[in-house]
């Protein structure tokens, strides 16, 4: 338990002193004192405790505590009465203390700061020499102890020796060195019972609560055991109103067995303590290491969730981010989930998860039983953090509109054999009906059969349900209905079991202490024994449906089967009834239904066994039915209060002689909707409240009703309205002060505006100063009287070579805001240096991706010149101090600059440095790190011209607070004439007006929204930018009706002229003057006119134009204020021309009266180049005649003509220069004649040819390269060729000079270049140009490289294969296939041998070589001729024989065969 007075317990008037410890006392002693030191007094005593004295005052003591006279250098060592050093004592109730003296009054701080810092000042010089001696003797203490301790140990080793060398001998019961002491402490506090325990052996240490065995397992995070050293401790984690009872500690051994009590008393705040505040926190578990790592542990929980709004049915998750430092792997804390500061347990409405850095809560299918505040609670060795936040539930969409919601918090009471009470609470929404009563239902555990309990409803938000079985567990559910239906059913109750309470409680019960012995009874039941009398009969309950009744069992014990009846008597008659006639009840408990309300009875009840019924108990008093408890009267006065934007504090008075009480409701409604919405679904038991989910700007109103099992109240009065907006508070302390600029009395300070301003404008700041000499400050003094709007303030009246002490306060309409931290320590000496003084206030505007605006203001400090320029300077906000780059290289002359290419994402921070002659001076504190990143949502500013001409500049803030401005400025500065614009603002919107634009005007312009998110933007109004918008302000001054299209003329069929404009916009209103010459015209036989409405077409119509009509032709338009002109001049040749278009329109038109060409003679050449000669006719009939001339001879074939869908057509094949001449068409018929020629003579038939060659020249393919054995020839192919085609080859762009060598030529559709015995000069581009008249086409091929080398090896190979073809040995003939010969007769043949060289020849016969005798001679002659002579064949001779001729070239043969028959044969054959 801490020592110390919590914060909170000095406020109450109740509070209890008689419950501190006597350390408490000691302390608050000593507290006492020091202040009466500080008032005046000159003596301080310190006490100890328990026979040990510290040598010194503890920290708090020095810190916060009047000096003491003699100089004491603060220690923790432990000395016993003869000063003897034993250990060190550790300060208690350390942490506590701090926490309770940094919630004290402010100026009593400051008076014990002062104080402290005057004493250590006085005693420095003379407790030096009184330091060093006793530094000596400390030394000699700390060695004298530090080698008793180790005797001691040894001692203490030598006796554990003993103790395992002769057990018996040592042996001894338990006894308690240090019992444990009672506590009181407050609601949600721990508290520790401590006792120290010797004995041999080791005693068993066992708690009892209320004489029942604590289990810290059955509890988790509740309780706390530990035992180290001997000293046994219990701890009690978050105390409630069930932790107050009787603590009975319990040590026993072989020995023997002890106990000791000590009482703990919870206490809770009343009335003035805020129940939804965050729950006190008590003293940390200690502050040293944790024994098992040796670490202390800080714990910060981030990243948590906020105020949650569910449904019931469906499922939401909490979580929160835990980070632990330091990290240790596997480490897992001790974590807990409170609700309405109730510890959760795991089940299937809440599941816990831990995933090593993040604690999640599940709520699985919401319901109103949820709604409350929801803790988190993170423990460590090193204690332990927490976080809270609010959960609503809202009813789920009713199943029948207009039912009222589901009842909730369903809980089952007083369960006996066959009876059990059923409470509830009821639904803050009714559906907008009454609740007519309730229905309770039961199942059973393991089925899904549910029963209705009672047939009507029934009122009373308690219901007694009989009839239950004993032994079986049972849950229920409760559903509300009103006369539109049924609400949903509740949430079902936890499973209760219907049985006797000794039976559940001997169930649920632990084993008595252990005593050593075990003792076993046994009772047999007494059999035929009447038993006797119930005792203690009452009514416990009455309500206008049911009275319940309770009695104890006879006192008798060992009565076999007690069983009871219950009977009634209507009061003033002597009839008693039994009620329940047929089934005994088993329980101590009835219920009675359908009695008659208003009517007065009395009760008694008689036991009955097996043996009979027993006598009736007394009755009881007569009990009137109705309803006992009455429904709570209404709360009083409502009174709302602004907490945040989104909700409000609600408070009122309580229910007044309310008994019961189960909450309040508590319901809000928009000023002037009458819809009326629950703020809370769970009744809260205290009398103020937070509504959240509120809109932000709108105003409600708020009402109240009470709650307790009888009904509802009606509704408090209606509160005042209140706007939802945040709540005004004092701005927090502002920081940064800094100097600008010191002369020897006076010094100029600045400082940065306070994070937090409290909701409201800050009104100005409070400057105070201190002397400082010796580094003892001195007292603070005011340095200005009246608030200062700047952050820059003049402090004079120092003194030169001082050092003073700076603190600033800042002030909203809220009040003055805590001091800053003091300042630095600056010294008041005037400044010399030449280079300015740093400038100062900078703020970063405009933030966007890549962009922002720095701002601030100059130095107050000029050096020896003034200021001409400044320098501003940006790095990473995480990079080296090395890392800062100047933004720009020339000296920015204003005191804003843009700075661009910002890194999206990347946070910087900035600084500036001023300049004069003299050079740069020290640079500005940097910037607070700015995120370059475009806020969601930001817009910019743009500009409008309205239709009055007037130009604005407008802003919108999609964000803003209810406090939010627009501020305007111009280059950055405040305007300073403000009758050049004018501001207007509306809801989130905002624009100036410029009331004369002119160059004035010219400049930056930007609007910056107070209390947003760095809302701001600019416009640069530049001098062309502001001549735009003068020429559109003008423009919508003195609009102009837009033209579509300005006045024209256009000719019509029979030569009549149209005059016409269109205007792009124009209402049917609109108004047309027409005018020639500067007369108006109207509608007449002359002049048609007609405006078209729907098109904005304006048209005036003349049959046709005469030399009068020459002139100037208007149309004036007006529409509204809107006008425009538009005019056309006929004149001159301009006029003549038009007219002559006119009557040749009208002779057109009498043309087409007959047949007549629609289109001309034309000619048109299709891709396979023939040449169609066309032209298209109209209004023909059969008769009508279609004759074709060329050089006026008709033309007569037939073939070539053809006339389809009105078109004629004659088609030239394959045109050569014959087709030149004059071609004509003629048509005719009964109703007239029309003709059309066409020149195909000179200059028309060039252009024909040059269209035909065009279409050769497309046809062209590209230029390829091939190979011949004379050389490299160059080819194309086209789809045609004609004869007239004129193509040019090109060697290196200019035209070939053909020669024998190179030569040109056409195969078909092939054009051809031989390149005939290659060299490499001839290496280069080529390309065929056609000439087609115009641009001609060429196509050009690259013979160099890679290209000519292959073209040329080819080339060679061809050439000696042609070389070898013709050089060859070859048979050129002579020689026949057969030759058939008589025998005897000479065979001659001679065949002609080529070849060079002369080829070498071989006579076979029947493939064998034959050689030259007389009867077969072989003659070859001049390389020529080679003969085959045989003299007189023969039969042999026949055969097949051959000619092989061979030289280097190749080898050719030729081959006979001789055939020999004899004469005779021959003529028997014959026969």
């Amino acid at each position: 338990m801490p020592g110390s007075i919590p914060f909170y317990q000095k406020h109450h008037r109740h509070y209890d002193r008689d419950y501190r410890s006597r350390e408490t006392e000691s302390r608050l002693s000593q507290y006492q004192s020091s202040s009466r030191y500080t008032a005046g007094s000159g003596s301080f005593t310190a006490t100890g405790s328990r026979g040990l004295k510290a040598s010194s005052h503890s920290l708090l003591d020095e810190s916060r505590l009047s000096p003491i006279p003699k100089r004491a250098k603060p220690t923790y060592l432990a000395v016993d009465k003869e000063n003897h050093i034993i250990g060190y004592v550790v300060p208690v109730f350390r942490s506590s203390q701090e926490f309770g003296a940094g919630l004290s009054d402010t100026e009593d701080v400051r008076a014990r700061d002062s104080a402290a810092y005057m004493a250590r000042r006085d005693l420095f010089t003379s407790g030096l020499e009184m330091e060093r001696s006793e530094l000596i003797s400390r030394r000699e203490a700390m060695r004298e102890s530090a080698n008793r301790i180790s005797m001691s140990k040894r001692l203490h080793e030598h006796g554990e020796h003993f103790k395992r060398m002769n057990e018996d001998s040592l042996m001894h019961p338990p006894k308690f060195v240090i019992k444990p002491r009672s506590h009181t402490v407050w609601e949600k506090q721990c508290v520790r019972l401590h006792c120290t325990v010797s004995g041999w052996p080791d005693p068993r240490v066992v708690w009892y609560k209320n004489n029942v065995v604590i289990n810290p397992y059955a509890s988790p995070g509740k309780y706390k055991l530990e035992s180290k050293y001997r000293m046994h401790t219990l701890e009690i984690n978050r105390c409630d109103f069930d932790d107050t009872a009787q603590y009975r500690v319990s040590v026993m051994n072989s020995s023997g067995e002890l106990s000791a009590i000590a009482s703990v008393v919870v206490k809770r705040f009343r009335d003035d303590v805020d129940e939804f505040l965050p729950s006190p926190r008590s003293a940390r578990i200690s502050d040293g290491p944790v024994s098992e790592y040796g670490i202390k542990f800080k714990t910060n929980i981030v990243d948590t969730f906020g105020v949650s709004f569910g449904r019931e049915g469906e499922t939401m998750t909490l979580g929160c981010t835990v980070i632990i430092y330091p990290a240790l792997h596997r480490y897992e804390p001790d974590v807990q989930w409170y609700r309405d500061d109730v510890l959760l347990s795991p089940s299937k409405w809440h599941q816990m998860h831990w995933s090593g850095d993040r604690a999640m809560l599940t709520l699985a299918h919401l319901n109103k039983e949820d709604e409350g505040l929801y803790t988190l609670r993170v423990s460590t060795k090193s204690g332990y953090e927490t976080y809270s936040a609010y959960v609503f539930v809202r009813d789920a969409d009713a199943e029948v509109e207009g039912a009222p919601g589901a009842p909730l918090d369903v809980r089952c009471l007083d369960a006996n054999k066959d009876y059990i009470i059923v409470t509830w609470k009821q639904p803050a929404v009714d559906g907008g009906g009454s609740i007519l009563g309730y229905f309770v239902d039961r199942c059973e555990v393991e089925t899904t059969h549910w029963v209705q309990c009672n047939d009507t409803p029934v009122k009373f938000a308690r219901f007694p349900v009989t009839g239950l079985v004993e032994g079986r567990s049972y849950i229920f559910r409760v559903r509300a209905v009103n006369q539109s239906g049924m609400s949903r059913p509740s949430r079902v109750s936890e499973p209760v079991a219907a049985m006797d309470p000794a039976d559940r409680a001997r169930m649920r019960g632990t084993s008595a202490p252990w005593t050593g012995q075990i003792i076993v009874t046994e009772e047999e039941p007494a059999e035929g024994v009447v038993p006797g009398r119930p005792r203690e009969l009452m009514v416990t309950e009455a309500t206008k449906n049911y009275v319940v009744l309770s009695w104890k069992p006879p006192g008798e014990k060992g009565l076999e089967g007690v069983m009871y009846y219950v009977e009634k008597c209507v009061s003033g008659t002597d009839t008693w009834q039994r009620v329940n006639t047929e089934i005994p009840v088993k329980s101590p408990r009835f219920a009675l239904f359908d009695l008659a309300e208003g009517k007065s009875y009395s009760f008694r009840v008689r036991c009955c066994n097996a043996a009979g019924v027993g006598e009736p108990s007394d009755p009881t008093e007569a009990t009137t039915v109705g309803d006992k408890l009455d429904i709570p009267s209404a709360p009083g006065k409502v009174i709302p209060t602004r907490n945040t934007d989104t909700s409000v504090v609600v408070s009122w008075e309580a229910s007044r002689d309310a008994t019961d009480l189960v909450g309040y409701y508590i319901e809000g409604s928009v000023v002037g909707s009458d819809v009326w919405e629950p703020c809370n679904n769970k009744p809260v038991n205290v009398t103020r409240f937070i509504c959240h989910g509120l809109i932000t700007g709108e105003t409600y109103v708020f009402r109240v009703r009470a709650v307790n099992a009888a009904g509802i109240s009606q509704f408090s009065p209606e509160s005042e309205p209140v706007e939802v907006k945040a709540a005004i508070a004092s701005p927090a302390p502002p920081y940064g002060i800094t100097v600008l600029e010191c002369v020897r009395d006076s010094m100029v300070l600045s400082w940065k505006q306070p994070a937090f301003v409290g909701g409201a404008d800050i009104t100005g700041y409070f400057v105070d100063y201190r002397e400082v000499v010796d580094g003892v400050p001195g007292q603070w003094h005011e340095a200005n009287v009246r608030a200062i709007s700047e952050r820059a303030y003049r402090v004079c009246d120092l003194h030169e070579n001082k050092n003073y002490q700076f603190q600033v306060r800042a002030a909203n309409m809220a009040g003055v805001g805590i001091p800053s931290l003091p300042s630095e320590t600056f010294l008041c000496e005037e400044w010399t240096i030449a280079v300015p003084g740093p400038p100062h206030d900078l703020q970063a505007r405009e933030v966007r991706n890549d962009s922002l605006v720095l701002l601030w203001k100059p130095p107050v400090y000029q050096g020896r010149n003034p200021v001409n320029g400044f320098y501003v300077d940006m790095k990473e906000a995480e990079a080296p101090e090395e890392a800062w780059r100047g933004v720009n290289r020339d000296a920015a002359e204003k005191t804003f600059f843009k700075i661009k290419n910002l890194q999206e994402g990347e946070s910087y921070i900035f600084r500036v440095r001023a300049q004069n002659q003299a050079g740069v001076g020290k640079p500005s504190d940097v910037t607070e790190p700015v995120a370059a990143e475009t806020k969601p949502g930001t817009k910019e500013i743009v500009v409008d011209v309205d239709d009055d001409g007037v130009i604005s500049l407008n802003f919108e803030c999609g964000e803003m607070s209810p406090d939010s401005k627009f501020v305007w400025s111009k280059n950055y500065e405040d305007f300073s004439d403000t009758s050049r614009v004018t501001q207007e603002t509306k809801g989130n919107k905002s624009k100036i007006i410029f009331n004369d634009p002119g160059e004035e005007d010219i400049g930056i312009y930007s609007c910056i929204v107070t209390h947003s998110d760095g809302a701001s933007s600019s416009y640069t109004l530049s001098d062309e930018e502001l001549k735009r918008l003068l020429e559109v302000s003008h423009d919508h001054k003195f609009p102009i009706i837009p033209l579509k299209s300005n006045l024209a003329v256009e000719m019509l069929e029979k030569g009549r002229v149209r005059f016409w404009l269109q205007a792009e916009n124009m209402s049917a209103n609109g108004k047309i003057d027409y005018i020639f010459n500067d007369n108006a015209v109207s509608q007449g036989e002359k002049y048609k006119m007609n405006f078209d409405k729907n098109t904005g077409v304006i048209e005036m119509t003349m049959d046709s134009l005469t030399p009068a009509d020459e002139g100037t032709y208007s149309f004036q338009l007006q529409d509204g204020k809107a006008t425009n002109q538009s005019s056309l001049v006929l004149i001159g040749d301009v006029f003549k021309q038009l007219q002559k278009e006119s009557e040749f329109q009208s002779k057109e038109w009498v043309r087409k009266q007959g047949p007549h060409f629609i289109e001309y003679l034309s000619y048109e050449v299709t891709p396979e180049c023939c040449v169609i000669l066309k032209c298209k006719v109209g209004n023909i009939k059969k008769d009508t005649s279609a004759i074709w001339y060329k050089d006026g001879h008709e033309i007569k074939s037939e073939q070539s003509l053809s006339f389809t869908e009105g078109v004629l057509k004659l088609e030239i094949a394959q045109i050569t220069k014959k087709d030149a001449g004059m071609y004509e068409v003629v048509l005719k018929d009964e109703r007239g004649k029309d003709t059309s020629k066409l020149n195909l003579t000179d200059q028309g038939f060039k252009e024909l040819m040059n269209e035909v060659f065009s279409f050769i020249a497309n046809s062209s393919t590209p230029l390829k390269i091939t190979s011949t054995d004379e050389g490299i020839r160059l080819y194309t192919f086209v789809s045609f060729y004609n004869d007239l085609l004129q193509v040019t080859w090109h060697y290196k762009d200019s035209p070939i000079a053909f020669s024998d060598r190179i030569k040109s030529g056409v195969v078909g559709e092939q054009l051809w270049l031989q390149i005939t015995e290659p060299t490499e000069k001839d290496m280069g581009k080529y390309a065929i140009e056609f000439n087609d008249g115009k641009g001609g086409l060429r196509r050009t091929v690259e013979l160099s490289g890679q290209a000519f080398d292959d073209a040329f090896a080819e080339f060679q190979r061809l050439k000696a294969a042609a070389t070898a073809e013709r050089n060859r040995a070859r048979v050129a003939g002579g020689l026949p296939d057969v030759v058939t010969i008589q025998e005897g007769k000479a065979l001659n043949l001679t065949c002609n041998i080529s070849g060079n060289p002369v080829p070498e020849v071989t006579w076979l016969k029947n493939e064998k070589e034959i050689t030259s005798d007389e009867h077969c001679i072989l003659k070859f002659e001049s390389g020529k001729f080679a003969s085959f002579t045989i003299t007189g064949v023969n039969t042999s001779d026949t055969g097949k024989y051959s000619i092989l001729v061979k030289n280097k070239y190749g080898t050719e043969s030729g081959d006979f065969t001789v055939s020999v028959f004899i004469p005779e044969e021959a003529a028997g054959k014959k026969k």
